[in-house]
């Protein structure tokens, strides 16, 4: 095709513009030989762009008049055999590959995801259709594996939201049409009086371009993805890449047409613009054949399709919001205006129920193309006329959308809406409002400084254009897995693909196969987000069966969290195996991690096997501990452990009790050191005196020493007040001290003004003493008490907050066990307090030692029966004697009179 006429007038507005011949001359004229030498290949290409209404409708017209045999996509090759899925989804959906074990690339990179998603108006999605449905007719997928998207570059960090159904997915899409020179976009979006570059390629590129001829639609599409390619910034790595992808799918090609023999006159070749106006050696059926494939990694992938969204495709690929909505719109109106027929799979899910495809008539023959650059290039914008109807139309529904939503509108603001978006459009020199014009307008005659509702004007009138529309994979489609869940939860009687949350009340008295379910959905909540499976009444304990449950799901919400459980095994009770295994050999396993693993292979897998397995894990992770940070948590998990195994199992498992005695000698060798160091705190020794003291009788009854704990209690020398609390309280346990010596040291703590302003601490340690000690509560509420009681108000009233901070962080579990206690000691009435006396102070008297004298002698004699009736109370038998010098005994050993005495009282 000679474009001779289109490069003097390139070259004669570069002289003119450009003060003489240049660089200037240099692109324009690159650009005339790309867009000759793409028409000029004799195997057809395509250019599209990613979700382009003109595209698809461009893609439909061409394929009933060429009627291609083999038709080369622009996708990753290992993605093909998902495509005949797409007839059981309701699009858009996203086609995925998954792995979360990688080989061959760095291990922080794991879990990898690529996404390619698919929309009813985007020209990939018209190709598809057309190739699977039409008989003889060759799909061939020719794009870089998703190995190699991952070997040719790093995977970005990106934050996603909640909401966002690919995730953090690498995306990848036909046609990546945006000016890569920032200048570029912005000069273009200036000068074209509009705010984002989705607005700009609606206005200059999918209106032009909507009506255009084949070869019109062509030419400019290779004019523009030449244009954006050399006004690329050099970023070497990034044209690297976008070199090799070319490089790539043009050897792909040619091998297909040397082993097949296809004529390249029957294929069609449909890619993105900016790699149509390719200019590396291997252009071409008669290019270079120089490039070499690298081989793929040793990482096994894992493929299907996930659910996708307008909204996820604007986040994912940096769109405007709302532009892929307004698209669909546009290509409604497409298709209605110009009359194409699109193609759409057999039994598509969610579309419009077509007839049988009808045979296609023949194909049409190619007429000579000429020059239709020049031409489109002069020729002045179309103006549309002012489609009322369309406009008042959407006036109307935006005003009964926001107030459905609390917005003050009316009549009037429907008026307002409706004549400034024509100011709107005069001023940006079009006749027509777009629908970018009718949300600025919208925003703002509507909009007011605060939203009254959830939705602001912008959103509404998204929602309005066609909203988020949001797609589904269907049941024919899902991985086993996923069959699997649906299958195994019907006896709900849900609509689990229907999005939303739905209540699923589980009465397993009356109906015991709900228990089933039950176990199935405490698995699901433990391996999907947040919400997919929330239990509303019910728990799953050690132990114990379900009787009620409620629940809300919404797996259909959560479908792609779903999907990808099924790369990951056949059933979840696998998945939740191996993720109970990677857990406890993650390096960063703590024994704490690993005991809560083992709970959850009772809980959910009920698997004694794979409990042993991983206590034995934890068992190796306590020895090889050289700190104390998670012994509060190993000591709350290991005692549920223990009761569940005693009250559940005739004996206990091997793994449990060398667990007990490893960590009794463990602790105690470590205890003396944790007293001492800052980085323990008194959580971490209370924790560790709780498991000393609550496993001490199992730990001595499998061979260990008590002398160990003994000794380690008394080389600990702590200097914290509160760790010097739980000394005290640990050696009260061991007997080492008295209750009344430890009162009486608390009493000088109050008496002693230097130790005040410290003694919160030491009553913190009491606190926590509790754990280890809880026979202390009764002196915990003594020494508060005795505290609120001595201490003057200057001295009580600045401690308060710092007593009350005490409890609140450091206490709180241990709180309803002193309430529990002072409300056994205080009285439960107000008028009695007057009258009441501490338990601690109404002590009584203690016993005088009596001593005998010669006097005592008479009382024996005169009250014989005395004597006789002690005798027989201790089984003494016997005769009296007279034995004056015996008084003797009673002076020298009192102690047996004093006992004597006190038996008696009794």
């Amino acid at each position: 095709m000679s474009f001779e006429s289109l490069r003097t007038q390139l070259n004669d507005a570069a002289t003119t513009f450009a003060d003489g011949p240049g660089a200037l001359e240099g692109i324009l004229l690159g650009m005339v030989d790309d867009v000759d030498r793409a028409v000029s290949e004799p195997l057809e290409i395509f250019p599209v762009c990613h979700h382009s209404p003109a595209s698809a409708v461009a893609m439909a017209r061409r394929l009933r008049d060429k009627q291609p045999k083999v038709i080369y996509l622009e996708l990753c090759e290992d993605m093909a055999p998902l495509l005949t899925e797409l007839r059981n989804c309701r699009l858009p959906v996203a086609v995925q590959a998954f792995s979360s074990e990688v080989e061959g690339f760095p291990a922080e990179w794991a879990p990898l995801s690529v996404v390619a998603p698919i929309t009813e108006a985007s020209a990939e999605y018209q190709a598809i259709a057309y190739a699977l449905d039409m008989p003889g007719v060759e799909l061939v997928l020719v794009d870089r594996s998703t190995d190699h998207v991952f070997q040719w570059q790093a995977p970005e960090a990106k934050e996603t939201g909640e909401d966002a159904l690919h995730g953090d997915a690498v995306g990848v899409e036909i046609g990546d049409l945006r000016p890569r020179f920032a200048e570029l976009e912005e000069h273009l979006l200036h000068h074209g009086k509009v705010r984002h570059w989705s607005e700009w390629w609606h206005q200059y590129v999918e209106l032009p371009l909507g009506d255009s001829d084949h070869d019109t639609y062509r030419q400019v599409m290779f004019l523009i993805g030449s244009l954006f390619r050399r006004l690329a910034p050099g970023d070497p790595r990034r044209v690297r890449v976008d070199e090799d992808r070319e490089r790539y799918m043009w050897t792909r090609m040619r091998e297909h047409l040397a082993a097949t023999g296809a004529d390249p006159a029957d294929c069609l070749y449909v890619c993105g613009a900016f790699h149509a106006a390719s200019r590396v050696a291997e252009f071409g059926v008669d290019g270079s054949d120089g490039f070499v494939i690298s081989p793929r990694s040793d990482t096994v992938w894992q493929h299907g399709l996930i659910p996708s969204s307008h909204a996820a495709i604007e986040a994912q690929f940096d769109l405007a919001a709302g532009s892929v909505s307004i698209a669909a719109t546009e290509w409604a109106k497409n298709l209605k205006r110009t009359k194409v027929k699109p193609f759409q799979l057999a039994g598509q899910a969610g579309g419009k129920k077509a007839r049988k495809q009808a045979a296609l008539p023949g194909p049409v023959a190619d007429v000579s193309a000429a020059d239709q650059l020049s031409g489109f290039l002069q020729r002045p914008p179309v103006l549309d006329r002012l489609d009322e109807a369309e406009l008042l139309g959407w006036s109307v529904e935006i005003v009964r959308a926001v107030r459905r939503n609390g917005y003050l509108a009316s009549t009037a603001d429907a008026i307002a809406v409706f004549e400034t978006s024509i100011l709107l459009a005069g001023m940006r020199d079009r006749a027509r409002p777009t629908p970018y014009d009718f949300q600025d307008a919208a925003v703002t005659c509507i909009e007011k400084d605060v939203v009254p509702g959830r939705r602001d004007v912008r959103r509404l009138v998204e929602i309005m254009m066609g909203g988020d529309r949001i797609g589904q994979v269907g049941y024919d489609a899902l991985p086993p897995l996923a069959r699997d869940v649906h299958d195994r939860l019907a006896p709900l009687e849900l609509k689990l693909q229907q999005r939303g949350v739905q209540r699923a009340l589980l009465d397993i008295v009356s109906r015991p196969e709900l228990e089933l379910c039950s176990n199935l959905l405490w698995m699901l909540r433990y391996l999907l987000p947040r919400g997919a499976a929330r239990p509303i009444m019910g728990e799953r304990k050690l132990g114990e069966r379900p009787i009620q449950e409620s629940w809300d799901l919404a797996l259909g919400t959560h479908q792609r969290s779903l999907i990808e459980l099924g790369y990951e095994g056949v059933s979840v009770e696998q998945v939740v195996e191996q993720r109970l295994r990677r857990g406890a050999c993650d390096p960063q396993a703590t024994t704490a991690s690993v005991l809560e693993a083992v709970e959850d292979a009772i809980r959910y897998l009920h698997s004694p096997r794979l409990a042993g397995e991983l206590g034995v894990r934890a068992l190796e992770l306590l020895s090889a501990e050289r700190t104390v940070d998670g012994a509060p948590e190993v000591l709350r998990r290991s005692r549920r452990l223990l009761a569940y195994y005693r009250t559940n199992e005739p004996v206990l498992p091997q793994w449990i009790e060398s667990f007990v005695r490893t960590g009794y000698a463990h602790y105690c060798t470590l205890l003396p050191t944790a007293f001492t160091e800052e980085e323990a705190g008194v959580d971490q020794v209370a924790a560790m005196l709780g498991f000393l003291f609550s496993m001490e009788s199992l730990a001595l009854s499998l061979g260990c020493d008590r002398t160990q704990l003994e000794l380690a209690v008394a080389q600990s020398h702590p200097e914290e007040p509160s760790k010097v609390a739980l000394l005290w309280a640990a050696q009260v346990h061991l007997g080492r001290l008295s209750r009344l010596e430890l009162r009486v040291r608390c009493d000088d703590l109050l008496g002693n003004p230097l130790s005040l302003p410290s003694y919160p601490r030491y009553l913190s340690g009491f606190v926590h003493a509790l754990e280890p000690v809880p026979s202390l509560v009764d002196f915990v509420v003594e020494t508060m008490s005795n505290a609120f009681a001595h201490l003057p108000d200057p001295l009580l009233l600045p401690w308060l907050p710092t007593l009350i901070s005490t409890l609140r962080s450091r206490g709180a579990q241990f709180v309803p066990l002193l309430i529990r206690e002072a409300g056994r000691v205080f009285p439960g009435r107000l008028p009695a307090l007057d009258e009441w006396v501490p338990p601690w102070l109404d002590q009584p008297a203690p016993v005088t030692v009596r001593t005998s004298t010669g006097q005592g002698l008479a009382l024996l004699a005169a009250h014989p029966a005395t004597c006789d009736a002690v005798a027989d109370l201790l089984g003494c038998e016997g005769a009296w004697q007279a034995a004056p010098g015996g008084v003797a005994l009673l002076s020298r050993h009192p102690d047996t009179a004093v006992a004597l005495e006190a038996l008696l009282a009794t």
